[in-house]
């Protein structure tokens, strides 16, 4: 005897997602994996995305170059009009809105009315705050007025990007229009911030899958980052990790160690002192190595207060809960001519900055006086 429902879900499957049963489940089994839900989640997370009544999503841009949406249009597995459009309604989002002008404002005060109290918004760019908010307006509101006033009857608030979730590059120093992230600019705590510059579009995906699924957001971090994206310091997943642990370092772009995928850390990667999944579901869809440090490049900390634009690209991160590994200037004699005088000026500066922090650096560099005593007991 054939399951009707087996049948219907099926077809509602292949017709609404062009994909098949089989990979829909798959897509659903690695995303209940994403986020760490016990056993029997996919399930949940099937029955939620195919209903039928999709919620509405409202989306603003502000203070912004639109790269967190971009993103988003590029995903691939599934597609954004395969999956995401076919999740939620969006009925408002400026950059791929058909209508303009007063038809755009009309859709989103509709959908507003319409939805209210069940809505969800998403908020892409830093808030200007100075001056009252006038660097920025839409629709004759400023940024300020217009999240404002969408966030009042929201269901739930996500900041997506860097920009929106902590005031990102526009709010470097010296920050003449006062840009900040959603949370500071709303004076709320309840705002879920999905950093990157540009985030990965599946951790926004899964933060609005679970959303979907279980009527609440994920579980977050003081700065109101989902734990199942950003609960680990990049540097633990590196595939470059090993090579840290064995001492085996790059010292300058192009040199032997940089060339052998030696770490980066001492060309300024700030895998160390950042929490972001980028090493585990890498970007892209292009496979093994596509992000930054995969491609040769030290990692910004572009999900981090105070790292990301703030710190210099090539400053030395500083280690959350891992040290220099013992006898690490072996890098220099490994990698032979390709150490030059900048490389050993570079040395000379992570010693001083690692004796500035109270390590004794004699004979082992990272290592201080408790942990010899340790190794003398």
């Amino acid at each position: 005897m054939y399951d009707d429902s087996a049948i219907t879900f099926e077809t509602d499957v292949e017709s609404r997602f062009g994909l098949s049963r089989r990979d829909f489940m798959k897509f659903c089994a690695a995303m209940a994996a994403t986020m760490g839900l016990p056993r029997g989640a996919d399930a949940q997370i099937a029955e939620a995305i195919t209903k039928k009544e999709r919620p509405s999503v409202i989306w603003l841009h502000h203070q912004e170059c639109t790269g967190c949406t971009e993103s988003l249009l590029r995903s691939e597995h599934p597609t954004l009009d395969k999956l995401i459009l076919d999740i939620v309604s969006l009925d408002y989002h400026e950059t791929i809105f058909a209508a303009a002008g007063h038809q755009a404002e009309t859709a989103r005060l509709a959908a507003m009315e319409k939805n209210k109290g069940k809505y969800l918004l998403v908020v892409e760019g830093a808030i200007p705050t100075k001056d009252g908010g006038i660097y920025c307006k839409i629709g004759g509101k400023t940024s300020l007025e217009l999240t404002r006033e969408c966030a009042e009857h929201a269901a739930a608030i996500v900041a997506i990007g860097s920009c929106a979730s902590w005031g990102g590059m526009p709010s470097t120093p010296p920050n003449p229009t006062g840009s900040a992230g959603v949370r500071e600019a709303l004076g709320r705590n309840d705002v879920v911030t999905i950093p990157g510059c540009p985030p990965n579009p599946y951790n926004f995906l899964s933060t609005v899958v679970h959303f979907l699924t279980f009527g609440t957001l994920p579980a977050v971090d003081p700065e109101g980052r989902p734990l199942f994206a950003y609960g680990r310091l990049i540097h633990e997943n590196c595939e470059r990790r090993a090579h840290f642990d064995a001492g085996r370092f790059a010292m300058e772009f192009g040199d032997e160690g940089h060339k052998k995928g030696y770490c980066l850390y001492k060309l300024g990667c700030k895998g160390p002192e950042t929490y972001a999944n980028c090493p585990t579901v890498l970007f892209g869809d292009a496979g093994p190595g596509s992000w930054p440090v995969g491609t040769g490049h030290p990692c910004i900390g572009c999900t981090e207060k105070g790292i990301g634009f703030a710190k210099p690209i090539h400053a030395l991160a500083d280690l959350k809960n891992q040290r220099p590994p013992v006898g690490y200037p072996r890098a220099v004699e490994e990698q032979g001519t390709g150490a030059t005088l900048g490389s050993a000026a570079l040395l000379v500066g992570v010693a001083a900055a690692a004796a500035g922090a109270g390590y004794k650096l004699v004979g082992n560099l990272g290592r201080d006086e408790d942990d010899d005593d340790q190794s003398q007991g």
